[in-house]
């Protein structure tokens, strides 16, 4: 897919699943433990400004990160990179990620919310 300009809508995701994560401090945080969603910031590019996202923790160590605000070019194989404050708490592979801006306006459109197979489409990581 190549879209029309760089600020395109189908560029822009505010949804991503990454592999197991791994924690600096070996475990996850006692607040992801605990509550099994955490306010914290990604960051998926080298020098890119933090986002603010939550982390949901699944069972196999792998989360479900949901961006406050769409990013631009999140793509499968990069690593998301956690933040607590100034803190680095660990990092995943980016797996899979949610439909685009672009893909929800167009459901919105049509009266209708993304079918689940849209949202579990797998894009694998290369």
């Amino acid at each position: 897919f190549k879209a029309p300009s760089r600020d395109h809508p189908a560029l822009y995701r505010d949804l991503l699943r990454t592999n197991r994560v791994h924690w600096i401090a070996e475990e996850p945080p006692a607040e992801l433990v605990r509550e099994k969603m955490m306010e914290c910031h990604l960051r998926f590019r080298h020098q890119m400004a933090l986002v603010p996202c939550v982390l949901t923790l699944n069972q196999d160590g792998s989360v479900w990160v949901t961006l406050v605000k769409p990013a631009r070019a999140i793509t499968p194989g990069q690593f998301a990179v956690f933040y607590k404050g100034d803190e680095c708490l660990g990092s995943g592979k980016i797996l899979r990620m949610g439909p685009s801006v672009y893909t929800m306006q167009q459901s919105k459109n049509q009266g209708q919310s993304p079918k689940k197979e849209e949202i579990d489409k797998i894009e694998p990581a290369t």
